[in-house]
């Protein structure tokens, strides 16, 4: 079936000169625009993508003031995001049952340039951009997705970046404080003189943290700081080129760890953390260099070229035994402290490198009926591994003595690397009604681990392991657009799905699957939406090893198979906006079933025996958003419930490890001073919902209680 797929469908690019370029296009389509940075580029140009797109503009991210993306994308359908910590420093993000393990099974995107510190050797690496700077967010799903990859099976997030001003001056300053000690302040100016842009942005949030420690300073929060710094230029005749030069910086320092609670504590103390994770605290250091040009000629034609750098710095210093026996014994010894205490706690310090860099460029041609668009990326990336662990002594005062300090590079010491060359030609041909897409991804991808023995930290000994994974890859996808009436658009479409297999175990294979999509999107008595349905075949699904996930300490990094999995279900979404003279009303809704079946039974050293029929962990079959909201002259009220199904943390029998299904209300209110200035409240979790959000490590980890946020803006 995957075979004939593949033949037809590189067959019928070929006969179409293949593209998807409507994407392109509507990203590039404004006057004088400096970068290209879009997926979709506004609410406008969804009509023409044959595949689910979500478009959430500067408009709608102000409702709530969000700071954490995964409450963002809870009204997205075909989203599910898995919370860690409560604030959205590391979230967990998958599409269409793709799993939700660190995002690694999906594109993550700043201003159109990969933002995962090493996406094609390492995926899961723990880094995301702070969501409150951004100016919007796009989601990509389906056939129009392959274009963007290295893995094409759930679809793309891309998080754009403030613009440059097009004309005159512009600035914003924002302050707000909140529960548990939170605060942020934001601030931006932009200016366009002649034909010379510049734009200065400042974002530094934090907080004390939700959850209580027994001892110390019951710090448990966080502090990140962003600063962007843009720069553009039009020059030559009719301004047909533009140069962007962005540079971004950030820091994080935040008192989180991977130690959650049992269940009899969790039911007794929810916001609890045990003391010997007083010593776990991230450090990490982003910076990211990108350069943008483009020429505009002839009538329509464009070439479109960008060079980046991403280079992160992160050390995660947590206590590194956290299985449920030894949260039992934490949490007894807080109950009854000896003098003897508890030796050997081993707190790691989790010391990574990362860098990616590489330049991509796009041609579009307009050429009658067609739009065409090719395109290439060459692409390197690394990560530098060099851990060590300490060892304390739980005191029984419940403090904490370092009796053992590691030697570093001594715990883990390697090096993992990639190189990618990327080839796309992508055609939208119209003909009348029907837009028929059809779109040829390449990749060629090496992928290396280089490997220091533990006794050997300043590597002088020679290499205990030098592996690589050579990959050559071919990956269609053919879509359709066909506009019934000015009120019905339909969509099909098709593509496979693929991710690279990672060195580290000889049995790992690449992840290929088939993927489908049917539905359409209506514009009806002043309802609009969609309603969509998706399948996944999978031949064979990855999973890739994270702490997060539950592995040890020596799989971390590696992948490992799922064997065939299937995945369906459909995705429904519908909103107006109920006006009268005096007030308006905007009511949305969206719903995503999904139904994922492993079709396999294997042994799974995370979840156990799993059997054909299994259910994915974390995968929920039903999630529901509804948001409503008055606007009555200078007051704004908006609301947002969402609502998960439960499922579960792994395939234990006796269902234990079960997440439960929640209920969670989020409220807004604005009073708008004049045209620049506004006051807002924000509530987080309304009613003081009690939910488990994972139960990683053997833990629980629980969502964040409710918190008010009162702020102040201030925009010209």
């Amino acid at each position: 079936m995957k075979s004939q797929f593949i033949v037809s469908s590189l067959a019928a690019a070929v006969t179409l000169s293949l593209s998807t370029g409507a994407i392109a296009k509507d990203a590039t389509d404004t006057e004088h625009a400096f970068e290209q940075i879009t997926v979709i580029g506004s609410h406008a140009a969804i009509n023409d993508i044959p595949g689910s797109a979500t478009f959430i503009s500067d408009e709608e991210l102000q409702k709530f003031e969000y700071t954490d993306i995964s409450r963002v994308l809870s009204t997205v359908p075909g989203v599910y995001v898995q919370e860690e910590d409560g604030y959205g420093l590391r979230p967990n993000i998958g599409m269409r049952g793709t799993g939700t393990g660190r995002n690694d099974k999906i594109a993550v995107m700043e201003d159109g340039v990969l933002v995962a510190p090493a996406p094609y050797s390492a995926p899961a690496a723990y880094y995301f951009p702070t969501t409150g700077r951004m100016q919007s967010i796009e989601v990509l799903k389906g056939a129009a997705s392959v274009k963007y990859g290295p893995r094409t099976t759930g679809g793309v997030l891309n998080l754009v970046s403030r613009s440059l001003p097009t004309e005159g001056s512009t600035g914003l300053v924002n302050a707000e404080l909140g529960s548990d000690g939170f605060y942020k302040g934001h601030a931006y100016f932009g200016k366009k003189k002649n034909n010379a842009a510049g734009l200065i942005e400042v974002f530094s949030y934090g907080a004390d943290g939700f959850k209580e420690l027994p001892v110390g300073s019951d710090n448990t929060g966080f502090e990140k700081n962003d600063l962007l710094l843009k720069f553009g230029f039009d020059f030559g005749e009719n301004e047909a080129h533009n140069l962007e030069m962005k540079v971004k910086y950030s820091d994080e320092r935040s008192d989180e760890t991977y130690m959650g609670l049992t269940d009899a504590d969790y039911k007794e103390s929810p916001y609890r953390r045990y003391a010997a994770s007083q010593e776990d605290e991230m450090n990490t250091q982003h910076n990211a260099y990108q350069l943008n040009y483009a020429y505009r000629f002839g009538d329509g034609y464009e070439f479109l070229a960008t060079a980046y750098l991403n280079d992160f710095h992160r050390n995660w210093y947590k206590a590194s035994k956290v299985s449920e026996s030894y949260l039992e014994q934490y949490s007894d010894f807080e109950a009854n402290p000896t003098s003897e205490g508890i030796e050997g706690i081993g707190v790691k310090a989790n010391n990574r490198n990362y860098q990616a860099k590489g330049i991509q460029s796009e041609l579009h041609i307009p050429a009658g009926n067609h739009y065409i668009t090719v395109g290439m990326r060459y692409h390197e990336d690394e990560m530098d591994r060099f851990q060590w662990q300490d060892e304390y002594t739980l005191n029984q005062d419940l403090s904490m003595t370092l009796t053992s300090q590691g030697v570093p590079g001594s715990d883990s010491n390697r090096f993992d690397s990639a190189k990618a060359t990327t080839l796309f030609i992508q055609d939208q041909w119209t003909v009348d009604a029907l837009v028929i897409s059809a779109g040829l991804r390449y990749e060629d991808i090496t992928i290396s681990r280089e490997e220091w023995s533990k006794s050997d930290p300043k590597r002088e000994n020679g290499l205990t392991k030098d592996i690589s994974n050579d990959t050559e890859i071919l990956v269609p996808s053919l879509g359709a657009t066909y506009t019934v009436n000015d009120n019905l658009t339909l969509l099909a479409g098709i593509q496979q799905g693929y991710a690279p297999a990672a060195p580290g175990n000889a049995d790992q294979q690449e992840e290929e699957s088939l993927n489908i999509e049917l539905g359409g999107r209506y514009d009806y008595a002043g309802f609009s939406g969609e309603v969509i349905y998706f399948n996944s075949d999978y031949d064979n699904m990855h999973g890739n090893c994270t702490a997060a996930i539950g592995c040890n300490d020596d799989n971390i990094g590696d992948q490992y198979n799922y064997g065939e999995v299937s995945v369906e279900g459909f995705e429904f979404s519908a909103g107006r906006v109920f006006a009268t003279q005096s007030a308006s009303f905007p009511v949305r809704l969206t719903y995503t079933y999904t139904d994922s079946t492993f079709e396999n039974d294997f042994e799974s050293g995370l979840w156990g025996q799993v059997n054909k029929g299994d259910a994915m962990p974390y995968v929920p079959e039903n999630q529901v958003a509804l948001s409503f909201g008055a606007e009555l002259s200078s007051f704004v009220f908006d609301t947002q419930m969402r609502y998960v199904s439960d499922s579960h943390a792994d395939l234990s029998p006796t269902g234990l490890n079960a997440i439960d299904s929640r209920v969670v209300w989020d409220l807004a209110a604005k009073y708008l001073i004049d045209d620049n200035q506004k006051v807002y409240l924000t509530v987080d979790n309304l009613f003081d919902k009690t939910y488990i959000a994972n139960r990683a490590n053997g833990g629980i980890q629980p969502g964040k209680p409710r918190t008010l946020q009162l702020g102040y803006s201030y925009a010209f």
